[in-house]
């Protein structure tokens, strides 16, 4: 088949899935059909907007039920929740963190807050999150413990924690991860700011890291505006993330008295009141983003030179950011689909620059990246806002 045929039926195909009738398909967009307005008019309408009210409770206690946890705790956005999740397993300054390359920014920004620096490992082709496997033999051979505590042989320094990512919803396979992190003494941290709505072998996702972080910016399942939070089944670390994301201010009618360095990373009750009309909502939208999953992977099954990128085995995905991975061998199409679609007012984008790639972390330590890089060279992301999967419902 010709290169241009190629390229116009993965088009086609894509927009076989859309509505018709529209002259621009976002990537995604929030929707807003449930109790939002009436929600945010009551804060509005009492006066209670910023970061004291019945919404923030509320907003963590519905997390807590929905995802299984022990503790939410609400803050204004996630990297803010991955800053304070790795304070709160003791990153400190100098240590390394490790983390995949193919991530969003934050992920590595929030290593940087704590002056600590990033390690980026490998990818796997099956979730596109961290390989467990590949990483297990990488620490082998890099690292040393020694009295509890791992060390990279190569720069001295100690190795904290890693903070795997679900990358687009799709659940890293965290058992076998968790036996890297007992093997090398790592603290695990899941990075689930993507992954509201998607469960491993049953359980949600951010139950398996000793701290886990969410976010719910305006382009996620479900949005407070802007926001996240912690996630934990520590009470004790839950009550600290709460003392720390509050100003580590200590409980009285009028005195200021904060017992250590804090951060003002409260949720606004007005966001918070948004995000208890979103999780209302959260069982229809994860309906219809995996509807439109289906129809993506069965219209996609019949076109060459291309896969869409489903869920493993051992997982349920929120199909948060629907992929599809050009074939290596027509990987130079893909910069064409990225140019034809966007002409065609069909959102599409590619997966994100590797981290290591940036100048401010050209320097970090790194392992062999060549599944990360074959990703960063081939994977589109779709249209996959949840009212687009309505009509498949």
């Amino acid at each position: 088949m010709r290169h241009a045929e190629i390229l116009e039926n993965i088009v086609a195909s894509i927009q076989s899935c859309m509505p018709s009738g529209k002259d621009f398909i976002a990537l995604h967009e929030p929707s807003f059909k449930g109790n939002e307005w009436s929600y945010v008019k009551e804060c509005l309408d009492t006066g209670w907007v910023s970061s004291v009210g019945k919404y923030v409770d509320r907003f963590e206690e519905m997390l807590r039920e929905y995802t299984g946890v022990k503790r939410a705790v609400a803050v204004v956005n996630g990297t803010a929740a991955l800053h304070i999740c790795l304070k709160l397993v003791g990153v400190e300054r100098g240590d390394e963190v490790l983390l995949p390359a193919l991530t969003f920014i934050a992920t590595a920004n929030a290593v940087s807050y704590c002056e600590a620096v990033p390690h980026f490992v490998d990818s796997s082709h099956l979730t596109m999150g961290v390989d467990p496997f590949k990483l297990d033999a990488y620490l082998h051979d890099i690292t040393v413990v020694k009295g509890g505590v791992c060390y990279n042989k190569e720069t001295g320094r100690r190795i904290k924690a890693i903070v795997p990512m679900h990358t687009f919803g799709h659940p890293v396979d965290l058992d076998p991860l968790m036996e890297v992190c007992q093997r090398f003494r790592l603290e695990l941290i899941e990075d689930a700011a993507e992954s509201l709505g998607s469960f491993y072998k049953g359980c949600h996702t951010g139950n398996v890291g000793r701290v886990s972080a969410l976010s719910f910016n305006g382009n996620k399942i479900m949005t407070t505006g802007g926001g996240g939070a912690i996630l934990t089944n520590d009470e004790m670390l839950g009550r600290l993330a709460k003392h720390l994301t509050t100003t580590a201010k200590l409980p009285h009618k009028w005195e200021f008295n904060h017992d250590q360095i804090g951060y003002n990373y409260r949720m606004p009750n007005l966001n918070a009141a948004l995000g208890c009309a979103q999780l209302e909502q959260l069982p229809d939208f994860l309906q219809e983003k995996r509807a439109l999953a289906r129809t993506y992977q069965k219209t996609f099954a019949r076109i060459e030179g291309v896969t869409f990128f489903a869920e493993p085995d051992f997982a349920q995905s929120n199909y948060w950011l629907n992929a599809i991975q050009v074939s290596p061998k027509y990987s130079r199409l893909r910069d064409e689909i990225l140019q034809v679609t966007n002409e065609r007012g069909l959102m599409t984008r590619p997966v994100w620059k590797l981290l290591c790639d940036l100048p401010m972390y050209a320097n970090a330590p790194k392992m062999d990246l060549s599944v990360a890089r074959e990703l960063e060279r081939t994977v589109i992301n779709i249209p996959s806002s949840s009212c687009l999967g309505a009509i498949y419902v």
